[in-house]
């Protein structure tokens, strides 16, 4: 009896640790296959990176090393770089040498926006700190040329590189990655199709290092399943979903998002589902990366509730705020704010914002024509100047950018604004300068902007922020100081339009308090706060390398 007993045990043990063990075994055969692909890959691709190191180091070489070094930036700018190379190099256990590869996903890398600010800043960082280490970025930006393509990053970014340690590796897959190639499950879609465009790249090369910088998440986990020794690192710009979107889906006011109210109906219980479902994907992925850096508090939060159930066993298992890279340095030393220059400001509402349907033009162009419909039954405004709106931003061309800044036009004519408005697409940084010094307001429209890099160029520059309430704008930048505060927070049409009146409204000296007040809270957010912490993150990644070699 006690036998028998013993059988039944043994074999319903048994059962539950074949029923335990059967779901991962699909997952663990993948993982081998993907490991001997992975091998192929990177013996395949061998001489390739034996190529493009050997040009790299005789282009380098080739170059005079002081004027190519001193063409990074300023003397001045080099001695805070001389600080912040000394202040990063403690406890990096012999990196400071390091001259490996360093991967950066960018397919779109000249699309002219924060994102890619973020970019370039971290690529001229990781050049200042690792003069010999090679920066390759897989892009799609098969038109431009790496000369083209550096001149424009100085002309819109004043970000000067050091040319010969970047490489551009061409993208001939990017269009998986279009949301227009999915018309249906685009999230779902769109991050497979990552998964074709991260094997290009690797066919192209195989770094050391490889750091997504634009939110493609499944790449990361997708190149530690190919190559598990190489190190990971992602710069969250914006969750690809998170409990936000999901609650939009309920939103009967309209204003939270593209998804606002879309949860409605058997269509919209479908749509619930697969996202909850994707999230649980998107959290899966988020385990498989190393080091995690968020653009702000807004997203850090996000991806700590997604991705931190998976992240449990990974050493750095937090993920880091690392604020984007705004000039604010520049543009407190160009444009200067006091009572003498207030006379110098005109009544212009400046959007500086890629033309995209998320950053939600047609809120802004609407308040605005509120703002004006008001502010004409105002006796006392028929002798003040007209106030104007000036939306300046980047359009990626052959993309449906053109077709929303067309629709953005036609808006403006149909509410009768057209003569007040200017749209300026791909503008240089000196005619950014020029509008930040005489604007008076600054504003951005979207719904949970991730961070606003904009914004604190307005702070930056001396302009009152009208901003709306939610996201990085609200947690991160206009924020109250102890003294009073940085700007102003709406949501809806009525909102934005009577912050304007408001702000415009305020007596001198209050504009110039406020003014103060914000330059002073966008000290937090220097190219040089951001490329300490960058290098910080970064340097784990470097360490991992030598450890694993």
């Amino acid at each position: 009896m006690m036998l028998l007993i013993l059988k039944t045990v043994i074999t319903v043990l048994a059962l539950l640790a074949t029923c335990a063990v059967l779901p991962l075994l699909p997952l663990g055969v993948l993982r081998v296959v993907l490991r001997g692909v992975g091998w192929v890959i990177q013996k395949r691709t061998r001489s390739r990176r034996e190529y493009i190191l050997s040009r790299v180091r005789a282009e380098d070489e080739g170059a005079t090393s002081k004027p190519s070094r001193s063409s990074l930036g300023s003397q001045g700018e080099d001695e805070d770089w001389e600080k912040l190379d000394a202040s990063s190099s403690s406890g990096t256990g012999g990196s400071e040498e390091w001259d490996g590869i360093i991967g950066f996903f960018h397919p779109f890398c000249n699309a002219g926006g924060g994102g890619e600010r973020v970019l370039w800043e971290a690529v001229r960082a990781t050049q200042k700190r690792w003069p010999k280490a090679v920066c390759a970025i897989y892009t799609g930006d098969h038109e431009v040329s790496k000369t083209a393509m550096l001149e424009r990053v100085q002309n819109r970014f004043n970000i000067h590189l050091h040319a010969p340690t970047v490489v551009l590796l061409y993208l001939t897959t990017r269009k998986y990655v279009q949301s227009s190639m999915y018309p249906y499950m685009t999230l779902l879609g769109q991050s497979l199709g990552s998964l074709v465009v991260a094997y290009d790249a690797f066919n192209l090369l195989v770094p050391d290092i490889f750091v997504d910088t634009m939110g493609y998440a499944f790449t990361l986990a997708f190149c530690k399943m190919l190559f598990p020794p190489i190190p990971t690192g992602a710069y969250v710009h914006y969750p690809t979903i998170s409990t936000d979107m999901l609650q939009s889906l309920d939103d009967q006011t309209g204003v939270k998002g593209v998804n606002a109210g879309a949860g409605k109906g058997l269509k919209g219980q479908v749509k619930r589902k697969y996202w909850l479902a994707f999230a649980r994907l998107y959290g899966w992925v988020g385990g498989h990366v190393d080091v995690v850096m968020c653009n702000s508090s807004w997203t850090s939060a996000h991806i700590r509730t997604i991705w931190g159930p998976s992240r449990r066993t990974q050493p750095h298992q937090d993920p880091t705020v690392v604020f984007p890279p705004t000039a604010v340095s520049e543009l407190q030393s160009t444009i200067t704010v006091d009572s003498a220059t207030e006379k110098n400001r005109e009544p212009v509402i400046l959007y500086i914002a890629q033309f995209r349907p998320e950053k939600n033009h047609p809120l802004l162009l609407r308040s605005f024509a509120r703002f004006l419909q008001e502010r004409s039954k105002n006796p006392a405004s028929a002798a003040q100047p007209t106030p104007r709106l000036v939306l300046i931003g980047s359009v990626r061309h052959a993309s449906p950018d053109e077709t929303h800044i067309y629709n953005l036009r036609l808006l403006a004519h149909e509410l009768r604004i057209r003569d007040h408005t200017t749209f300026l697409c791909d503008a240089s940084w000196p005619a950014i300068l020029s509008h930040l010094g005489t604007a008076s307001l600054g504003v951005n429209a979207m719904w949970n902007e991730h961070f606003g890099i904009c914004v604190v160029e307005y702070q930056a520059a001396g302009l009152i922020s009208v901003v709306h309430d939610s996201g990085g704008p609200r947690e991160d930048i206009v924020i109250d100081l102890s003294d009073g505060p940085t700007g102003f927070r709406a949501s809806t049409e009525s909102e934005f339009a009577t912050a304007f009146e408001s702000a415009l409204a305020l007596p001198e000296d209050e504009k110039v308090a406020m003014r103060l007040r914000a330059r002073k809270s966008a000290l937090r957010f220097t190219e040089e706060e951001f490329a300490v912490k960058w290098l910080g993150e970064i340097t784990k990644l470097v360490q991992m390398v030598s450890v694993s070699k």
